[in-house]
């Protein structure tokens, strides 16, 4: 038995996927113990946007580190986090206007969410949370209260409550929603709020993904998430978007709703803010909903983390310019023009948006038969969604086009040889 059999957990769950102990990586390859490479279509659940080892944020972290910088921090003033919030300002928040205040807890999305549910309840003084069914949102005990996803909540162990779950808006109709799309739920639910005798009041907050990556990869419309951030500023409710793992460039933009006209109250991001794969969460919060912490009230041991400013201070210069997000369009296009055929196949649906797509092949059996052939074949890739039944293409922003083609070859030339065997 090796020492993972011996020692770790019987929690571990992405390595029984991957029977395989990893050595060395580089942009969008890993290499196992024995020599062997894969291509990297998982690329650490979104966390390495920029690839494994990025060469710029590796070598800005080894100069940090010879000079003998700050590393752990709590929330001190260090020059790393200056630069790291000055960069973000100058990039990301002012060309969208955007007055947002950084709040930084750690390490991970989940924290994110957390402290956005406690300052959403805090800044209205009511306790309910609106999420939507299929979402993701962590799993600590409030986030996990957001998810929808029934073998997640089933570990918390005690009750998980002051959430309601409504039907998500699906930009279109997918297999693996039973509880319809559209706008029509947020007419109803818009006149239940409004009717003083339905027995319904107004959420402290709506929590939502505008693409739900563990959900199922499902894509919200642009008329429902309009609608939604009407409705949550008329009821003086907050609209938290959870940005966690389709965010920083996912989508072809630094956020994957900037083309959806909406302004999210609340922005929770982890996974890919920190650059190379170092822990690093974060929150944007209007200044007026901020004005509602005190100080010390909501902390973490590890809120700030000086490797993953650095690295995430460089990871910001490819926002600087249209480079990489052209890039990330032309991808998407290989990676469309790759699955899209495959719809030819009555159970299969395609669904995305930018460099995160799911091929939802309608069964989780399925799904899994062709997880793991192409896993033989050196292809990392996840499956999502209820039960497992939707494939995840999530690799390196900056995956060589070859490396692309590749893997999309694995994996199309796989998924026809189990869907003609069903």
């Amino acid at each position: 038995m090796s020492i993972f059999d011996q020692r770790e957990s019987d929690i571990r769950a992405y390595c029984r996927v991957y029977p395989a102990v990893f050595d060395k990586a580089q942009n969008a390859r890993q290499t196992d113990e024995n020599g062997k490479e894969y291509i990297d279509f998982f690329a650490g659940a979104g966390v390495l946007n920029f690839g494994h080892n990025n060469k710029r944020m590796k070598q800005a972290i080894i100069d940090y580190l010879q000079a003998d910088g700050v590393l752990h921090s709590l929330d001190l003033h260090t020059t790393a986090k200056r630069k790291f919030m000055q960069r973000f300002t100058e990039v990301i928040l002012e060309p969208r206007n955007m007055p947002h205040k950084m709040q930084f807890m750690g390490p991970t999305g989940t924290n994110a969410v957390e402290a956005a549910l406690k300052i959403a309840r805090r800044a209205t003084g009511r306790r309910q949370v609106v999420a939507f069914a299929h979402g993701f949102h962590g799993m600590t005990l409030g986030s996990l209260a957001c998810t929808a996803n029934a073998y997640f909540r089933g570990a918390s162990g005690v009750p998980l409550e002051h959430v309601v779950h409504y039907p998500f808006g699906c930009e279109a109709p997918c297999q693996s929603c039973e509880m319809g799309c559209g706008t029509e739920l947020l007419d109803h639910l818009a006149a239940q709020y409004a009717d003083s005798s339905s027995g319904l009041q107004a959420p402290a907050a709506f929590l939502v993904e505008a693409i739900q990556a563990e959900g199922g990869v499902n894509v919200a419309s642009k008329a429902w998430l309009q609608k939604l951030a009407k409705l949550a500023k008329s009821l003086g409710s907050l609209l938290i978007v959870d940005d966690i793992q389709v965010g920083v460039g996912r989508t072809g933009s630094f956020f994957s709703f900037d083309d959806c006209n909406i302004d999210p109250d609340v922005i929770c991001l982890a996974k890919g803010v920190g650059g190379i794969g170092t822990p690093l969460a974060m929150n944007l919060v209007k200044p007026e909903v901020d004005k509602h912490w005190s100080p010390g009230e909501h902390t973490g041991t590890f809120r700030g983390q000086n490797l993953s400013f650095v690295a995430g201070c460089e990871a910001l210069s490819y926002f600087e310019n249209s480079e990489l997000m052209d890039e990330v369009k032309t991808k998407t296009a290989q990676i469309r023009s790759a699955v899209d055929p495959l719809e030819k196949y009555p159970q299969v649906q395609v669904r995305g948006k930018g460099m995160i797509v799911g091929l939802d092949v309608g069964s989780g059996d399925r799904a899994s038969d062709i997880l793991k052939q192409c896993f033989e074949q050196g292809l990392l890739i996840t499956a999502c969604g209820t039960g497992g039944r939707v494939l995840k293409i999530i690799p390196p922003l900056t995956i060589p086009s070859e490396d692309l083609a590749e893997g999309l070859e694995i994996l199309v030339t796989t998924a026809e040889k189990v869907l003609e065997a069903a």
